[in-house]
């Protein structure tokens, strides 16, 4: 034994010897951005415990070390840790460059209330709040949220409004694509799949000038997740069962990430409901079918990557039965009518009138990170929408959709984020697109929108300057230049009333066909947006901000060349070739306090837009297919004023108090009349009882208040009825009632396998079942609202 222990101790010996650790690696610790020293970095021999730590300079020393590989682990606080490996055959010296932007690379935690710029007023909601939505629409999650209301045709197409504004004033940025799917129609919902993002934030103000200059509501910025570099394999599947229409979602995500930086993601969801029923009656004809997925893989690593992404839309909507009506008489008769004409049992079945969308979007993303200098983002992307809507036809004509368009996009769109320098950071970039949009020859009917090709280039720069360590200000600017070319039938009577042909004959072809002229339209326009904004940190939590936004939007192609009749809202649509941008001047702050025992934000605002175009009532025409309302595009100029209040209270170490109020006024300053389509004052109250040590478990009663209109434009009219041979008051305008709605919710969590765990939901809207209308739903002179609804939804995280 003794003979052993010599050996082992001899061999040790010759081991240690042979590896000479007398070997010094000296090196620094630098800022990867600015290349400043790094100091208290700690610097770690993997599997030893040799160790250092960085001084002032950034500099560091280990000793000792033997003549092979070794690993050395480099940490700070804020920055990423690296992993580098040394082969060691003499004495060194190393730079190592950390990075302090965590959220580039590691999963993002998203608070209640954040901000997507220093300067920018915004809110986003918690992947939680998500899931609550995930059988609903963008526009019923966004609804949570003060100042933030939705323009409806029914209970599922919603369509989001901030401030008061909404369809083209709107940017939605889908994981960096900013979305483009003939949003101009009231009854044109976005093509958003929510289940496929991680967070959504609402800029309340145009201040995001690198995805547009046209944001004069706001912005909408749908984010995915970002993932961890390290060896994982989870995901997660949810199953949503409502009563109200019989129907829920089921939605399964799968996700695998490497250590070396590579990750993959698959996301699919199918949704249907059967017919939505109000508190007295079915709603017929309110099913809906959607399937959904997405893909994505890519490459996320410290000086480089590249993200690919693509997801699809494929959705079916039946639009209520009772809507559908021939003439004014029938409007008329709904109006006056508790119930609508139209009332049969449940089903699944979606007939006439109906929509069919299918939407796909597509993008390659890259970056790469340069010393002393910033990091250069390159993206690529496109979109095909596809559009169709039936209405009821006869013969064999009844499956030929009377609208049907396809919408291509595509763009290119490089950014230079400039963070070197101490205390600024800018950011800079251009952008080219082409949109073409096809009328789809075979409908039977004149299109609504005509075929167009459409032009974009653009260029911006921003900039935010940290003044010291209380406040901040940011500015920026932004150019457009945008060419639209159409194809368009016009008649030749309307063509020659409207003073076209002395206006603009150059856009003649020369080619006429019975009655109609062709032309081709050609327009150029050139938009400018600017913002400023500052942030002022005081003491007890306290922050102020302030933002100026300035905006300007090209007319969108609905506005410019409506023509006739749309026949899934039942009217007649004329836009004018003669209108001009529209150009925006939003003023908001906030002043705001964040604590967990009580915190709260007032943010008012103050929109003035000089050749605000609106779509309002202004006539009756019979034609063929009946009598239809004529609705007009107007240009005027316009107020928008308001504010949100937020109150966060927590009453104990269980229960917890929510609460907001938006209070909005809109005004045509040009005709003295209150703006069309403005949303009612409203308030929400919410209590919350949360027990982390009883599996999660979190019970809340919510509340909220919608209060009846009393400032709106007065558009009713008389028209003649022949079945009395009189004529009839036709009340178009008239706000319905105040209404309040309550709600209940609970949720506990319970772990399963050994990694995973099980959370349970059950919830129940409009728990009263009251009957109601709500002013900004389009369909509201033909049905009450929905009644009571009871879900159920399982989520399993493994």
């Amino acid at each position: 034994m003794k003979n052993i222990f010599v050996a082992i101790c001899f061999l040790i010996n010759a081991v240690v010897i042979s590896q000479n650790c007398e070997y010094t690696l000296k090196g620094e610790v630098i800022d990867f951005h600015n290349t400043t020293p790094i100091e208290n970095a700690a610097i770690k021999v993997l599997n030893t415990n040799n160790y250092a730590v960085s001084d002032i300079n950034g500099k560091f020393t280990l000793k000792n070390l033997c003549n092979k590989n070794i690993t050395i682990e480099v940490s700070h606080i804020g920055c990423e840790t690296q992993t580098i490996s040394i082969e060691l055959k003499e004495n060194a010296f190393e730079t190592i460059l950390l990075e302090h932007h965590l959220d580039e690379l590691n999963e993002v935690v998203v608070n209640t209330t954040i901000r997507a710029e220093n300067t920018s007023i915004s809110q986003s909601l918690k992947q939680k709040t998500i899931d609550d939505f995930t059988d609903k629409s963008l526009g019923d999650a966004l609804n949570t949220i003060s100042g933030i209301s939705s323009l409806n045709s029914g209970s599922t197409i919603v369509k989001p409004m901030i401030h008061g504004l909404h369809s083209s004033r709107l940017l939605i940025i889908n994981n960096s694509v900013r979305l483009f799917d003939q949003e101009w129609g009231d009854e044109h919902a976005p093509n958003i799949d929510i289940n496929a993002s991680n967070s959504i934030e609402v800029v309340k103000g145009a201040t995001s000038l690198r995805y547009g200059s046209d944001a004069i509501g706001g912005l909408i910025l749908i984010k995915p997740k970002k993932y961890a570099t390290t060896d994982s394999l989870f995901g997660s599947s949810t199953l949503s069962f409502n009563s109200n229409g019989l129907g829920g979602i089921v939605n399964s995500e799968l996700i695998k990430t490497y250590k070396s930086g590579f990750y993959g993601k698959i996301q699919a969801n199918y949704k249907q409901f059967g017919d939505f029923k109000a508190p007295d009656y079915y709603l017929t004809n309110t099913g809906t079918k959607n399937l959904n997925a997405s893909f994505a893989f890519g490459y996320n690593s410290f000086e480089q990557g590249f993200d690919a992404y693509y997801s699809f839309v494929n959705k079916e909507l039946g639009i209520l039965a009772s809507s559908h009506i021939g003439n004014v008489n029938d409007l008329v008769s709904a109006i006056n009518s508790p119930e609508p004409r139209i009332t049969e049992d449940f089903s699944y079945a979606i007939e006439t009138p109906r929509q069919t969308v299918l939407h796909h979007l597509a993008k390659v993303e890259a970056y790469k990170r340069f010393k002393g200098l910033g990091k250069l983002t390159a993206q690529y992307d496109f979109q095909i929408n596809r559009r169709k809507e039936f209405d009821t036809r006869r013969g064999d004509r009844s499956s030929i959709p009377v609208i049907d368009l396809r919408l291509f996009t595509t763009s290119f769109q490089p950014n230079l984020l400039i963070d070197a320098v101490n205390n600024w950071k800018i950011n800079t970039g251009f952008l080219l697109r082409f949109q073409e949009n096809n009328a789809v020859f075979g409908t039977g009917s004149n299109p609504i929108i005509p075929d167009y090709d459409k032009y974009d280039a653009g260029f911006y720069a921003t900039a935010e300057h940290q003044l010291n360590l209380f406040s901040e200000i940011s500015a920026g600017f932004r150019y457009d230049f945008s060419k639209i070319e159409a194809s368009k039938w016009y008649e030749i009577e309307d063509w020659e009333n409207n003073n076209y042909d002395q206006l603009f004959p150059e856009f003649e072809s020369g080619t006429t066909e019975n009655s109609d002229i062709l032309t081709f339209p050609e327009f150029t326009f050139q938009t400018y947006s600017a913002n400023l904004g500052y942030t002022k940190h005081y003491q007890n939590d306290f922050e102020l901000f302030f933002n100026y936004g300035l905006a300007s939007r090209m007319p969108n192609p609905s506005e410019l060349f409506s023509d006739g009749l749309h026949h899934s809202t039942a009217r007649i649509e004329i836009g004018k070739l003669t209108f001009t941008k529209e150009t925006a001047h939003k003023f908001i702050g906030s002043l705001q306090r964040k604590h967990q025992n009580f915190g709260f934000s007032i943010s008012p605002y103050f929109n003035y837009i000089k050749n605000y175009l609106q779509l309002v009532p202004v006539d009756i025409e019979t034609t063929i297919r009946g009598t239809f309302p004529v609705w007009e595009y107007q240009q005027d100029d316009a107020r928008i004023y308001g504010v949100d209040v937020d109150i966060d209270k927590k009453i104990s170490s269980k229960f917890s108090y929510n609460g907001s109020i938006s209070l909005l006024q809109g005004d045509n300053l040009t005709d003295d009349v209150a703006l069309i389509h403005m949303p009612s004052s409203n308030f929400i109250n919410k209590i919350t009882y949360y027990n982390k040590d009883l599996n999660q478990l979190t019970i809340s009663l919510n509340q909220k208040t919608v209060l009846h209109k009393e400032n709106y434009p007065d558009y009713n009219f008389y028209t003649y009825n022949a079945t009395i041979d009189d004529y009839v008051y036709v009340d178009i305008s008239t706000p319905p009632s105040t209404y309040s709605l309550f709600g209940f919710n609970s949720s506990a969590s319970f772990k399963a396998f050994k990694t995973g765990n099980l959370k349970i939901e059950f919830n129940i809207e409009n728990f009263f079942n009251t009957s109601y209308r709500e002013y900004l739903n389009r369909l509201r002179y033909f049905a009450d609202e929905l009644g009571r609804n009871f879900n159920l939804k399982i989520k399993l995280n493994y």
